[in-house]
């Protein structure tokens, strides 16, 4: 699914983000949901969220069951 829309993503959804410091390398972080971050509908780097490991960065891929 794709992670620049916000209506796809939803707290508790398992999303692989990428961090700020990661961007270069583009290492994936694994996590659920905590909180969404962007206000806007539509990002075209990706959602910024927060990971309930309190991790934040652009969603890049939701993983869906």
């Amino acid at each position: 699914m794709d992670g620049t829309q916000r209506e796809n993503i939803k707290v508790g959804s398992e999303v692989e983000i990428v961090q700020k410091h990661h961007q270069r390398s583009g290492e994936l972080t694994s996590g659920f949901v905590k909180r969404i971050l962007t206000k806007s509908a539509n990002h075209t780097h990706g959602i910024k969220v927060m990971l309930d490991t309190g991790e934040e960065g652009r969603v890049k891929k939701i993983i869906e069951d």
